[in-house]
């Protein structure tokens, strides 16, 4: 077979893997985007059925939302999914970083016996610990507290980071630790300065899910929060009534809610597929 048979059947084999690809991408754009303009009908245009496409653009779905009609205000909380969600994710790099270092640069004895350990933690369904969890935090004094939430995320979250990271940093050459240690580099040193910058994109990789988990979860924040922490998933399950019409006010809160992961999703678009492909090369 000729160079130019093969070039043009790489280049066919290329555009039928994009066209593949950018079909598959707006299947999964459709329902943000029926959401996003759901979100500015008006309950009973957006109740119809069939759907009405050409309906009439309102904010009301956003007024009743931000508290305008006379609702609730959702900045207190928006506010603390941030800060459960960030100091959260701070605290899993935190711990996360120095045990995966030592699990793939500096690797311990039966180091894979450690990291099924990390991962069996994950195996139990969240809600069989709900009700020790609950107990344990009427009797410190500590419902309706946000920092309960952060110790929570952080503890779901510190295995599968140490799961992640550990294969982000396998992929650092030991030569340059070597090297750093000949200097006489101590260890804090050459985490920070030396492993850290190399692995950069895994870190951001591994931040951006502990943020997106830490944001979404509902389920122990619905149960250990009342006002004070209620966090932004929480305060969204709130439009969801049993009586009138709700769907446009929930699909104008949940696109609100969903911006900020969005944001960050796209801010570290590239170190993120940087990340994803320096742990699944080997």
């Amino acid at each position: 077979m000729s160079s130019i048979a093969v070039r043009v059947r790489d280049r066919r084999k290329g555009a039928g893997l994009g066209l593949v690809a950018w079909l598959l991408g707006i299947v999964f754009f459709l329902p943000i985007a029926w959401m996003a303009l759901t979100s500015f009908h008006s309950e009973t245009d957006a109740a119809t059925n069939p759907p009405s496409f050409g309906a009439a653009l309102t904010l009301s779905g956003y007024r009743e939302f931000f508290g305008t009609g006379g609702g609730a205000s959702p900045w207190p909380a928006l506010v603390n999914s941030l800060v459960a969600s960030v100091a959260s994710t701070l605290f899993v790099l935190v711990l996360a970083f120095p045990a995966a270092y030592a699990l793939s640069i500096r690797p311990v004895k039966k180091w894979t016996d450690v990291l099924f350990f990390f991962l069996s933690t994950k195996m139990l369904p969240v809600v069989a610990g709900l009700l020790p969890i609950y107990l344990f935090a009427k009797n410190a004094g500590m419902l309706d507290n946000i920092w309960l939430l952060v110790i929570l995320y952080t503890s779901m979250n510190l295995p599968i980071a140490v799961w992640m990271m550990q294969s982000f940093l396998a992929e650092v050459p030991v030569a340059v630790i070597e090297a750093a240690q000949i200097d006489g580099a101590r260890l804090p040193t050459i985490l920070a300065r030396v492993v850290a910058p190399i692995a950069l994109p895994g870190i951001a990789a591994t931040s951006l899910i502990c943020f997106i988990f830490s944001w979404n979860e509902l389920l122990f924040a619905r149960v250990l929060t009342g006002v004070v922490a209620e966090t932004a998933p929480v305060f969204l399950t709130g439009f969801i009534t049993s009586q009138g019409l709700f769907l446009a006010k929930v699909c104008a809160a949940s696109l609100v809610v969903s911006l900020p992961v969005l944001a960050a999703g796209f801010a570290a678009q590239d170190k993120l597929v940087q990340g994803l492909s320096l742990g699944a090369v080997k």
